[in-house]
């Protein structure tokens, strides 16, 4: 499954590149869907990556908001310290990850089970969603979106 992070993650780092070719107010820009923004979609994706593995590493989650981050930087490095994270929890997993099962409980109160396996393909799934959103985004901007043709990459 590492490889389906590095791939995400090599998307990731080229949208962080072509978001510094474009001016602030459109990174900013409220728009339809997702998470109303080009920066907030990229936080948003980041953020429930360090929420989910958090979850399954038995740490504290960190809710710092969507609204705490306001600058591609900032952005930039929270995603930098969360695949740092990210890396070493899947490197740790043990083969029976899949049978592991992660209680979770909303602010709601309703109770959740779900396996490892699971949450762990639902984070992959949730980026490439949100990326999508991105893309279109840019088109409506008259930008060529960034390629994110999984057999075209070399992310190993």
């Amino acid at each position: 499954m590492l490889d389906m992070f590095l791939y995400n993650w090599q998307v990731r780092e080229d949208w962080f590149e072509w978001c510094k070719t474009i001016p602030e107010e459109e990174l900013l820009k409220e728009r339809t869907g997702g998470m109303k923004s080009i920066i907030n979609n990229l936080y948003h994706v980041i953020d429930c990556e360090q929420l989910w593995v958090n979850h399954m590493r038995e740490q504290p989650v960190y809710n710092t908001g969507i609204n705490s981050v306001s600058t591609l930087n900032e952005v930039i490095e929270y995603s930098d310290l969360t695949k740092q994270v990210t890396k070493e929890f899947l490197g740790s997993l043990s083969p029976d990850y899949e049978d592991r099962i992660l209680k979770v409980q909303s602010k709601r109160g309703y109770s959740y089970s779900f396996s490892y396996g699971k949450v762990i393909r639902h984070i992959v799934s949730h980026e490439i969603h949100h990326i999508g959103q991105i893309s279109v985004w840019s088109r409506e901007i008259g930008l060529e979106p960034i390629s994110s043709d999984l057999l075209t990459r070399d992310y190993f």
